[in-house]
């Protein structure tokens, strides 16, 4: 199966699903726009992932509009790009467009247009639809794009021709497909994990007491780019010291310590799709005796919550299976009293731990970091709450249990500042999980023979 079946495929599941939802409709699907990042540079561009997930197509300025139209008791699918028209001039500045004229070739579109003409040619195509599958509420662009689409045809009223009266999130229909990874998707992610994976171990074989931050990022950089990957997934995470104890920090210009921890949480994206690794070693290739204590605590309840990570299971499961590891550990170092709480179950049951993992285990991974999907199953609305998702084959989810010390005055100083996070990316199979992200050594003995010639 080649790049243009696929996309075909998925935009035939997506029509499908608006058919039996109300028998047919307009869908419409616009890429990302182009940011600037100051006069006259703009950041790099990224495509918008629902829009490349149904296109295949990287290029701003860009919307794709799917006609689903009832044929007997079946539908009939047409899709419409609206893309760049060629401009020899921009291109000379800017780069090659593919054009209308190329596009349905290249793409497997039915039918391709300028992107100057989407105005007049959508008035056309909503004309008589009953249905119109938008994302509700994205942008004021948008709203006023529609209300103007809207005023085109109840102008037509005269003729006959009536306007849409229904508008839906499309959103919804295209997450749930998007949840569910196929062969094509996980082979990506493959590929992208084991490039990440080398950078990790790239970072982590470069580090010596005296450096910055900034120039693991730079290691880590290198070798996504240098094995082919197109982008950082999210902005690379490596955190020396107290700094490990800040979840979301940036690469910065701190030394890195001997005696000190160094977090990096990092990945690239390849093909469009994300890898989401991390690993916490020393400084100098040797654990402390506190350091490597909470560090075997981490990596057991990483352990616990992988052994639950298998279809039937809940989303959560991991999450609670981790839970109950890292409390335990608390209680067994002494960083949370059991003289005070009484037991494992009620320092869970009062959150006595989320002052040292304030996070959840798990998040959903694909085209985006965070990638899209609800975690709670859908379910009658007059139910109190809906349950958490049950995991099943396709899916893909991170696996990041935590441990975060900071100085405090019932801590014992030789916990202060470590800050400790284990992350390995999962693919749901059949009977459990594949950990795609194993590339990179996870234990302690491992991560220091590794550092070992350094």
């Amino acid at each position: 199966m080649n790049k243009t079946d696929i996309y075909q495929l998925r935009r035939n599941a997506l029509a499908k699903h608006i058919f039996s939802k109300t028998g047919g409709g307009i869908a419409v699907i616009a890429t990302a726009p182009e940011l600037a990042r100051n006069r006259d540079s703009d950041f790099p561009y990224r495509h918008d992932s629902d829009f490349y997930y149904l296109t295949g197509f990287e290029e701003p300025g860009a919307t794709l509009v799917m006609k689903v139209a009832r044929s007997g008791k079946s539908y009939r699918l047409e899709s419409h790009l609206f893309c760049r028209p060629k401009d020899l001039e921009r291109e000379i500045w800017d780069g090659i467009r593919l054009g209308p004229e190329a596009a349905p070739e290249i793409l497997g579109i039915e039918f391709a247009h300028s992107n100057q003409e989407l105005d007049q040619k959508l008035g056309e195509l909503l004309a008589d639809q009953d249905a119109v599958y938008v994302r509700l509420a994205e942008s004021a662009e948008l709203d006023r794009r529609i209300r103007d689409w809207m005023k085109q045809l109840r102008g037509q009223a005269r003729s006959g021709i009536n306007p849409p009266s229904e508008f839906h999130d499309i959103e919804v229909l295209i997450h749930e497909m998007r949840l569910f990874k196929d062969i094509h998707e996980i082979e990506i992610m493959r590929r992208a994990a084991a490039i990440s994976a080398r950078a990790h171990i790239r970072a982590i074989q470069a580090c010596k007491p005296g450096m910055r931050e900034y120039q693991l990022e730079a290691e880590l950089l290198h070798e996504f780019r240098n094995s082919g990957s197109q982008s950082i997934a999210y902005n690379s995470i490596v955190a020396g010291g107290a700094n490990a104890c800040i979840l979301h920090y940036r690469a910065g210009s701190t030394e890195l310590l001997s005696g000190e921890l160094c977090l990096i949480d990092a990945g690239c994206e390849l093909d469009g799709y994300a890898s989401d690794i991390t690993r916490t070693f020393p400084v100098n290739g040797k654990f402390t005796g506190p350091q490597r204590a909470l560090y075997n605590i981490t990596l057991a309840a990483q352990e616990a919550a992988i052994a639950v990570t298998k279809p039937g299971n809940t989303f959560m499961q991991p999450h609670e299976a981790a839970l109950k590891v890292l409390t335990q550990g608390l209680l067994d170092e002494k960083l949370l009293k059991l003289t005070e709480l009484g037991s494992l179950e009620n320092a869970i049951e009062t959150a006595a731990y989320r002052r040292f993992y304030m996070h959840r285990t798990s998040h959903w991974l694909g085209m985006d970091v965070h990638d899209v999907g609800s975690y709670r199953e859908s379910m009658p609305s007059s139910q109190e709450e809906k349950p958490w998702r049950i995991l099943k084959s396709g899916m893909v989810i991170t696996i990041e249990p935590g441990l975060y010390v900071r100085p405090a005055d019932d801590i014992d100083q030789a916990f202060w500042n470590i800050g400790i996070r284990i992350e390995d990316d999962a693919v749901i199979t059949e009977s459990g999980c594949e950990l795609i992200s194993r590339g990179v050594p996870v234990k302690a003995d491992e991560i220091e023979a590794l550092m070992k010639n350094n």
